[in-house]
């Protein structure tokens, strides 16, 4: 209900307080009393000094008691045998930045050449000096020197890799490397760590494996250079663990040998690539152009590796691959005993005389064609038809070494003259498949060429 004033019944204008503008603020409604201001209160000087000094007090007081505590606890410990304690010490630092152990190191700590205190997280940086002072008379720089065919024009090529000396005979001094560093040599020159230069042979090649081996000959060796240089000593690369160091030391961009640093980052790395597979060893020491064929080493300086550029390139980084030097050495062994062979001149070269095509692994993965050379035409009179050989033959091998394409078997004969026998694997067609035969060729001149059946 309203009054006439249009307030609701009983509502009395007077109880309501008002504000003005003035000094005066606010004035209570008539009949209450004004409110009256408290006064303020007055801070005592010294207050939060006085709380924190309390505080402290207390705290001294408890710390105090608790160490007694635990110091008794402790040395009722101790009188019981229970505890052992151990003198204290602060790791030292070493003039080449590695940490010192405050317990004694182990002997594999020792070979490792790495030392970290007990309980003490840290980074060691690995000196590596004494480890490249002693492996560097072992490594080489490897220059090739070839030709590319344009047309009816041949340009000169040069190309630059690293060796490993591996052993020696009586007239031979023998280096390990990739194949691909040798491959399509027309000469090829070794740089030995004293800097002589000398002229090398290609003894034997596996390309499948990117392997080869070649050899200079001892009489082209200075007695100086022969003291200079050493053989490498090879380790075992089924015992890696991956975080383990990894050293890596070639002819990078073939500006000279050069040393890079990291650790195994993997194992057993399954990698299937043109006329190349396996399994490598994946480190983050980087592996450059020019690094390729040298040596991946452990930390006691023993050949694990054979470092390859051209498995996986350098499409991403910190990702270089290795040839295990385990799975490597049967290969290596093999290739070891083969005759080394002399470039011959062209008009005293052996011909096979066929037309032949690379099998390439679009192919061998479509229609399951064996990795190889497919024989197109076999030459009217030629040693290949001499020894058997039919068009629709996937030739597999020459004379041991494996092939897995036209240009490689073209460059192997170039170290076979005219009137030498080899021995080559095919595979022929077959109402099973493909069956293996080993045939005996005696090499032939190229007056047959160009006559096809």
């Amino acid at each position: 209900m309203y009054n006439n004033n249009g307030l609701p019944n009983g509502y009395d204008p007077r109880m309501q307080g008002t504000y003005n503008s003035g000094n005066n603020g606010y004035i209570p409604p008539q009949g209450y009393p004004a409110p009256q201001q408290q006064p303020e209160k007055k801070r005592k000087n010294g207050g939060f000094v006085k709380k924190a000094a309390a505080a402290a007090a207390l705290g001294i007081f408890f710390g105090g008691f608790g160490a007694a505590g635990f110091y008794g606890v402790q040395e009722a410990g101790q009188a019981l045998g229970w505890i052992e304690t151990a003198p204290a010490s602060t790791p030292a630092v070493t003039e080449r930045g590695s940490i010192a152990r405050t317990t004694p190191a182990t002997k594999e700590d020792s070979e490792k050449n790495v030392s970290i205190p007990t309980g003490v997280a840290t980074t060691v940086v690995t000196d590596v000096t004494d480890v490249v002072e002693n492996v560097m008379p072992s490594i080489v720089s490897i220059t090739n020197n070839g030709y590319e065919s344009y047309y009816y024009y041949k340009l000169p090529t040069e190309s630059s890799g690293s060796g490993i000396i591996i052993g020696s005979n009586d007239e031979e001094l023998l280096i390990v490397t990739n194949y691909h560093v040798v491959e399509g040599n027309d000469k090829l020159y070794v740089d030995f760590v004293d800097g002589t230069e000398v002229q090398a042979l290609v003894k034997g090649s596996e390309a499948s494996r990117d392997l080869a081996v070649i050899a200079v000959k001892m009489e082209d060796l200075a007695p100086e250079t022969l003291d200079a240089i050493e053989i490498a000593t090879m380790g075992d690369s089924d015992a890696l663990k991956v975080g383990e160091p990894a050293i890596a030391i070639g002819n990078a961009l073939g500006y000279g040998q050069s040393v890079t640093t990291g650790v195994i980052s993997a194992l057993d790395r399954e990698m299937d690539m043109e006329n190349t597979s396996g399994t490598f060893i994946q480190t983050d020491a980087a592996i450059n152009p020019g690094n390729s064929g040298g040596a991946l080493l452990n930390i006691r300086g023993e050949v694990i590796g054979i470092n390859s550029n051209k498995i996986g390139g350098s499409s991403v980084e910190g990702m270089g691959y290795a040839i295990p030097i385990s799975a490597a050495q049967p290969i290596i062994e093999d290739l070891m005993q083969r005759t080394t062979r002399t470039l011959v001149d062209e008009d005293d070269r052996g011909y096979l005389g066929i037309t032949g095509a690379t099998v390439t692994s679009q192919e061998i993965a479509f229609y399951g064609y064996p990795e190889g050379v497919y024989v197109a035409n076999v030459n009217a009179g030629s040693a290949a038809e001499a020894a058997g050989l039919q068009r629709g033959d996937y030739i597999m091998e020459f004379d041991g070494q494996k092939v897995t394409s036209m240009e490689q078997l073209q460059r192997l004969l170039m170290y076979y003259e005219e009137g030498s026998t080899v021995d080559i694997t095919i595979e022929r067609p077959a109402r099973n498949g493909y069956q293996e035969m080993t045939l005996e060729i005696t090499l032939g001149d190229k007056s047959t060429l160009g006559r096809t059946n």
